[in-house]
């Protein structure tokens, strides 16, 4: 591969940058970043990359663009290469949501042009190019989304490309992909950004230094409830229906849970926290964590 065009340099656009590199996939690495911040910090970090500024020329010979951006600068990063789309070139992304925001994208994507969606299941609390690991996608799920209009060449290309920088493959349609991450992702970011608010409201209305006394449960919680808010506002619209249903369930389930407390059903309360315990299990199982006390911190 020669060129390479990253859109948008946090931390997903800085590690698959680094990773491009280490590994020798791309000759060339172009960036497109709106934060005057990360350019500076890309620049003081001598990450090798150079700053996309000739759209007509450059954008034509590109190999493949991945848009690291945020859900809702998608358009308008869009607007800028649009027209200088070569359909060759293989397009993709990293957005934790796909039904939404694929069905806007395509409506203004230049004609004969394909977007082929990607999500690596990698991340963490903390946002910018200083965090970025070029270890960051070893061993981690990659989402690549197969529609009955994907382009087979570059689902072919992508499958390659996530492959080399790490990750492993599973391929899911929008609707799937969706239904999944409303359960298994997006509700645990709002309930830990809940479960803070509801810290802190606690706090201020007992008038107690709340925070101070933090257990492992709430610390856990408020790593969680650190990340990036524009993200995750992002996706929260998104995938409004999903996550609305998903919220609903949880609401059902805690309400049933409160009535078992309330009435001091030994049994039920019992059968449940052994339920739930078999999921902890299982993730160590799948190799999704370690089995260490404490998720092996010192």
């Amino acid at each position: 591969m020669n060129r390479i065009l990253i859109i948008g340099c946090g931390l997903i656009g800085s590690s698959v940058l680094r990773t491009v590199y280490k590994k020798k996939i791309s000759r060339k690495i172009f960036i497109l970043e709106k934060s005057k911040n990360n350019i500076s910090k890309i620049k003081r970090l001598n990450l090798k990359c150079q700053v996309l500024k000739d759209f007509k020329n450059e954008v034509p010979k590109m190999d493949m663009i991945i848009f690291c951006t945020h859900l809702s600068n998608y358009e308008q990063a869009l607007k800028k290469i649009n027209k200088f789309l070569n359909k060759k070139t293989v397009i993709t992304d990293v957005g934790s949501t796909k039904n939404l925001i694929l069905k806007k994208i395509k409506k203004k994507l230049k004609k004969g042009v394909f977007w082929t969606s990607s999500h690596p299941i990698a991340g963490s609390e903390v946002s910018g190019p200083e965090f970025g690991d070029s270890n960051l996608f070893k061993n981690k799920w990659c989402v690549l989304i197969k529609e009955k209009s994907s382009n087979k060449k570059h689902l072919k290309k992508l499958n390659q490309f996530w492959k080399r920088i790490g990750c492993k493959i599973v391929i899911m349609n929008t609707k799937q992909h969706d239904h999944i991450f409303a359960i298994t992702s997006h509700l645990p970011h709002l309930i830990a950004y809940n479960i803070v608010k509801t810290a802190l409201d606690f706090e201020k209305k007992r008038k107690l230094n709340l925070i101070k006394f933090s257990a492992g449960g709430l610390r856990d919680f408020s790593r969680i409830a650190a990340s990036n808010e524009i993200m995750w506002r992002d996706i929260f619209f998104s995938n409004q229906k999903n996550i609305i249903l998903a919220i609903n369930l949880f609401i059902k389930n805690l309400k049933a849970l409160k009535r078992d407390i309330s009435i001091k059903n030994s049994n039920k309360i019992i059968k449940k926290l052994i339920i739930t315990k078999k999921v902890r299990k299982k993730i160590i199982q799948l190799k999704q964590d370690v089995n260490l006390p404490d998720f092996g911190r010192n």
